[in-house]
Parts: C-alpha cells; structure tokens; sequence
C-alpha cells in the first residue's frame, strides 16, 4: 500500500490528545445519582449499557482514523513484471462479395464468418489482430490492434455491398501483406478466407503470395461454401427470392497460394467444419513472448471512506437509542 499524500498521516498523533481528554473527562464526571452507601449494589447484575458505554467513542476514533487515511490517498503501488505470453501479428483477410450471402452456412456464409472469426479473436487476447475486406477491389477495415473490444465493434460494419462486387483475392492479400511487412513480430499471418475465383485487381494471388513469403508472412488460406449448389437471395422488386446457383471455388489456386506462403489450405462446407478450421489455426500458431507488464496505480479510499461512514452511523444510532441519555 502507497500514500500520496502521506504528509496527512501526521494528524493521527492529534488523537492521543483527544483520548486523554476523554479519559480525564470520564475520571472527574461526577455521579448523577449520589447516595450515602453503594454496598447494597455491589451484586447488583449489571446491564450490557455498560459493557458499550465507550462504544461510541470508539467508533468515532475509527471514524477519524478512517478519514485521515482517505487524506492520504491509499493507492495500490506501480509494479513492473516480467511474464511469458503468446502473440502474433493476425491479419484476417474477408471476402465480401455478395456470393457471401449464400445461405449454406446459417444464417449466411459472412454471418458465419463473423460469428466464428470473432470468438478466434476472443481467444487470443495477447495478440495483434487486423481485419482486412475485399470484393472488387480491397480495404481496410481494421489495422493491427491488440484492443479486440474495439476490433469487435468493427465487425458489425462488415456487409456485403460496402465496396463494388468482385473476387480480388490477390488485392485482398496484398493489403494485408503491406500491414504486416513492417511488423517486428517473430510471427506473422494472414487467414485468407473467400467463396470465389479472384476475377478482379491489379494483382494475380499467385505474386501476392509470393510477395507474403518474402516478408516471411505465413497465409492460411479457407474456402467456404458447400459443394454443390447453394441458395442465393436476389431482391426482386419489393421481395427476396433465392437460386441454386453452384458453388464457384477455386480450390486450386487456394491451395497454391497456402503452399507458396508456407500455410496450408483448409475447406469450410458447414458452420461447424468453419469453426474446426479456425481451432486448428489456433492451435497451430502460438509463440511465446517475454514482455515487460507494467501495473497501473490505482486508488484505494473507497473501502476507508465506507467504513468511516459506517462508524458514524452506528455512532449515531447507538446515542439515540440503547446508549440515549435523559436530561
């Protein structure tokens, strides 16, 4: 325990003055009934009033004490620690085309992918986390952070329709690449996840990967979808209605771009095979760090406030009641 103030401590030592007073006082009271001969009382059994005559006193010693202790302002003391946690850099790269709007996985493929991709996010606390979208071109829609209240807040800004439709797979890792290429972590990763084949952007996934490699970024790459055919809803007119229309996934060039950046390829059919794939991802990169935790000050006054209050009241109480004096 740390004192701000501490200097107020000091006024503890203008108590002793306020108990001799007291003591003195009590001595040269004299008796409001005087009699001739108390023998007559001396088996008298005495009433419990007197066993707490001085309990009021007492409580307003506490009282004071209590509230010269506040003054000092009692604060928890900084602390430096060193521990051993594991982080990496996480760049998660969404697919945002309307072919996400697919009803295969409940209630929708980017519905699904938000669902699991935040409790991925929820249980890497110690890690640097960003979100990357794309359709026809790509964006950011989160930088690196380890504030994962505020990345979570994000993901209900991710929709399909925000950026002009398409698959740039390629633009999609290429964004994430440049938010990582200057990390200093040991590990760095994207998760690429896409229902697609890339039909737009600048850049081929191919040289995308590569470049990824070069900055010694690992991809991980995940096609969602059923095989198949799957439900897609079109507005039509005031109402919605849906096509079986086949799923158009580029397995291949996902397993290429997994092996050129040393990942690996994984394939989400269900809602649960989706959330199978990100646990194993978890469990594939972890690294230990050893950090330096630095422990914020914090105040303290709050329980000797509430138990000054409390000695006051009780002080009160007991005055006006049980220990209540008839002039």
């Amino acid at each position: 325990m740390f004192f701000a103030n501490i200097e107020y401590l000091l006024l503890l030592f203008l108590l002793i003055p306020y108990i001799v007073w007291y003591i003195w006082k009590r001595k040269k009271k004299e008796a409001t009934l005087q009699i001739s001969d108390a023998r007559v009382y001396a088996h008298t059994p005495k009433s419990y009033r007197i066993y707490l005559l001085h309990l009021p006193f007492i409580l307003r010693i506490a009282a004071l004490v209590m509230v010269i202790l506040v003054l000092a302002r009692p604060q928890t003391t900084n602390s430096w620690q060193n521990s051993e946690i594991e982080g990496i850099d996480i760049m998660l790269a969404i697919d945002v085309s309307t072919s996400m709007l697919a009803e295969d996985l409940k209630p929708n493929r980017l519905e699904a992918t938000k669902e699991v991709a935040a409790q991925f996010i929820s249980g890497r606390p110690n890690d640097n986390i960003g979100i990357t979208l794309f359709a026809g071109e790509s964006f950011t829609q989160c930088p690196l952070t380890v504030d994962h209240a505020v990345l979570l807040n994000l993901f209900d800004g991710i929709r399909c329709g925000v950026i002009e439709d398409g698959t740039a797979i390629g633009m999609g890792i290429a964004n994430a690449v440049s938010r990582l290429k200057d990390s200093k972590a040991k590990s760095k990763v994207i998760i690429l996840l896409t229902d697609g084949i890339n039909n737009r952007g600048d850049i081929s996934p191919l040289t995308a990967a590569e470049i990824a490699r070069t900055f010694g970024i690992r991809i991980y790459t995940i096609g969602v979808g059923t095989n198949g055919v799957a439900p897609h809803p079109y507005p039509v007119g005031n109402t919605i209605k849906y096509v079986n229309l086949p799923a158009e996934l580029d397995e291949k060039s996902l397993t290429e771009i997994a092996h050129i950046a040393n990942g690996q390829y994984y394939r989400a059919t269900s809602n649960s095979t989706l959330k199978d794939v990100y646990e194993k991802i978890d469990q594939l990169e972890r690294t230990k760090l050893n950090v330096k935790e630095f422990n914020k000050r914090q105040e303290e006054y709050r329980i000797f406030a509430w138990i000054a209050l409390a000695c006051l009241l009780l002080e009160v109480l007991l005055r006006n009641s049980l220990l209540k004096k008839i002039p």
